[in-house]
């Protein structure tokens, strides 16, 4: 966020270039907003997080938010006009061509630590990488199992009470009926959660019969997985599949026992930044405050996964200025371009992304939504491209394959080895998934409203009661907090924990 303009009553100027600013509350017709010593006189109400016109701008015109254009007028549009849909739409069409610009260099972050490097209390795995929790995932490799999985997940937690941090299944229709780039992500996914450093054991019920069979997993895991706390079999093959998969998570229960959490460097730590359920002022809090803890992890050597390939649309030129090479950068055009053409094959425009949520929030073109989406990478410079499934090297920021669904990216930015999520949301939603997900409100009317579904309010931003700096210290102090199981996030608390797998194939 480069700058705020706050008048009276209530709006906000993104950046100094903009040709419109942002209602921050619900304005009637005919109230006053003062910019730039000004006043700008509504001409009709303007619903909160809508954006307000600045001065006359004829048909065919860019509209200007973040600094960058984010659409062109469809009809002229006066001073004090509420800007929307009506009168607005994307400038986005076809392929578009990017270039590694011969200045990239100077717009690559460069992020120096302040201070001594913090640190969190983490568990240490054999592969080297560090888990914020010690619990026992059970898997499923197809649905048909998913109940049976379900009870022995809450019959560990009754019997083993105490001795972990908890026991969880996450249930998913697939791994049957599955045939090539298909079975392929399901198997993706669950072999990045067999090996993922917050579970401390790993219990896989297949049945038996299915396509996705365990070699197949195995294989996919790779060398991080620690043979020693994985442990499988095959309902069709056991009298009671219940009974057998409690003694296999007390073979897992008495390994985890030894478990202790050790000092470690944030440069250990991995953290996913997702954005759901936004709204007009998302781009203006919540995401660029994320973004600001993204700088904070990467400057002392910490990993941050950024994904929502949909919305990098019309703001992916700004992400591939800060690759740190041009094999990076390739990798970036390949990825979007990839992406684009999965729409194209399904017969779907590329470019009509933003919801009814969004656009009720006050989000009108997917330029708009992208801009602000993207700030949630901050300004680090993108270390490397991810394929879905593909693990997170350490430090730096990485850009992942995965659609803009909330619970398909969560889970993936999971199974690339995100150990903590920051979740970004303006409209609420309780969505939570297998790590700790923290959930940063961009205004305080949905955190009053949702305290059991949000952690952290950005809000404070808006209602002038803090500054960026200050609330990008607190965040990432509760961040080191959660990794270090002094804190939990309320998906915790309450339950929410869902994996979403990728389906682009087909089904026999």
């Amino acid at each position: 966020m480069s700058t705020l303009t706050i008048g009276a009553p209530r709006a906000v100027r993104v950046h100094p270039s903009d040709n419109v600013v942002v209602a921050v509350e619900a304005l009637p017709a005919g109230s006053e907003v003062e910019v730039d010593g000004g006043t700008i006189t509504l001409a009709a109400e303007v619903p909160a997080g809508h954006k307000i016109a600045l001065r006359d701008i004829p048909a065919g015109e860019q509209i200007v938010k973040y600094g960058f254009p984010i659409g062109h007028t469809t009809a002229p549009v006066a001073r004090g006009e509420w800007v929307h849909s009506h009168n607005l739409k994307t400038s986005l069409e076809g392929i578009t061509e990017f270039r590694y610009p011969d200045s990239a260099a100077a717009l690559r972050g460069r992020l120096d630590p302040a201070g001594p490097v913090p640190t969190f209390s983490g568990y240490r795995r054999k592969s080297g990488r560090v888990g914020t929790r010690n619990e026992i995932w059970i898997l499923s490799t197809v649905g048909c199992v998913n109940h049976a999985a379900e009870r022995i997940a809450k019959m560990a937690n009754d019997r083993f009470a105490g001795k972990i941090d908890g026991a969880f299944h996450f249930a998913h229709p697939y791994g049957c009926s599955q045939l090539g780039d298909d079975l392929k992500n399901t198997r993706r996914v669950l072999a990045g959660l067999m090996r993922h450093p917050n579970a401390g054991g790993v219990l896989v019920l297949g049945l038996g019969c299915e396509n996705n069979q365990m070699a197949g997993l195995l294989e996919l895991a790779g060398d991080d997985l620690d043979r020693e706390r994985l442990r499988f079999f095959n309902s069709q093959e056991v009298f009671s599949e219940v009974e057998v998969g409690l003694e296999k998570v007390e073979e897992l229960v008495a390994i985890m026992e030894r478990d202790r959490r050790t000092e470690c460097p944030a440069s250990d730590l991995v953290i996913g930044n997702k954005c759901g359920g936004s709204d007009g002022f998302s781009g203006i809090t919540a995401n660029p405050l994320v973004g600001r803890v993204a700088d904070k992890l990467t400057a002392v050597g910490g990993g941050v996964v950024l994904t929502e390939v949909p919305e990098m649309f019309g703001a992916e030129q700004v992400l591939m200025n800060r690759a740190a090479s041009p094999e990076v950068f390739q990798g970036i055009v390949r990825m979007i371009d990839d992406f684009k053409q999965y729409f194209l094959r399904h017969d779907q425009p590329i470019y009509e992304n933003p919801s009814p949520g969004n656009k009720a929030g006050g989000l009108t073109t997917l330029e708009e939504k992208s801009l602000g989406a993207i700030q949630k990478g901050g300004q680090a410079t993108v270390t490397s491209v991810l394929r879905y499934g593909e693990r997170a090297s350490p430090g730096g920021l990485s850009l992942l394959e995965a659609p803009g669904n909330d619970g398909v990216s969560s889970t993936a930015m999971t199974v690339s080895g995100a150990t903590v999520l920051l979740f970004t949301t303006g409209r609420g939603t309780p969505l939570g998934f297998p790590v700790p997900t923290i959930k940063v409100s961009s205004n305080s009317a949905t955190a009053e409203k949702k305290p059991h579904w949000i952690d952290f309010n950005a809000g404070a931003l808006l209602d002038g009661t803090a500054t960026m700096e200050q609330l990008a210290d607190e965040l990432f102090a509760f961040v080191l907090d959660v990794a270090s199981g002094r804190k939990q996030t309320n998906n915790e608390k309450h339950g929410y924990r869902e994996i979403a797998i990728w389906k682009s194939g087909v089904t026999l």
